[in-house]
């Protein structure tokens, strides 16, 4: 039984060592962060300032092709055209919505 008692106080001592240890750690850290000096980040100034592009009526438009639609139609398919992406999985095919 006494021996018991001296472990449970050994055990309770160590406890508590390490908790006054670990308030101490955190009552430094705080002070530390509180006594630093504050910063504050300041952006710079943009070197040269450029003014904003002329919109003119009736411009150019892109000579680029524009883009093509995944599922060509009905007739499209027809005369050949292939679709750019599979069909779904059937899973994945919502039941046609319903009119009113």
């Amino acid at each position: 039984m006494a021996a018991d008692r001296t472990r449970l106080r050994k055990d309770v001592l160590i406890a508590s060592t390490l908790v006054v240890a670990g308030v101490a750690i955190a009552v430094l850290s705080l002070h530390a962060i509180s006594a630093a000096p504050r910063e504050i980040a300041q952006a710079t100034q943009p070197l040269q300032t450029t003014p904003p592009a002329e919109s003119k009526p009736g411009g150019e438009r892109p000579t680029t092709p524009a883009p093509e639609p995944a599922r060509p139609d009905a007739e499209a398919q027809k005369a050949g055209a292939r679709p750019a992406l599979p069909p779904a999985p059937a899973e994945k095919i919502a039941p046609p919505i319903e009119k009113k």
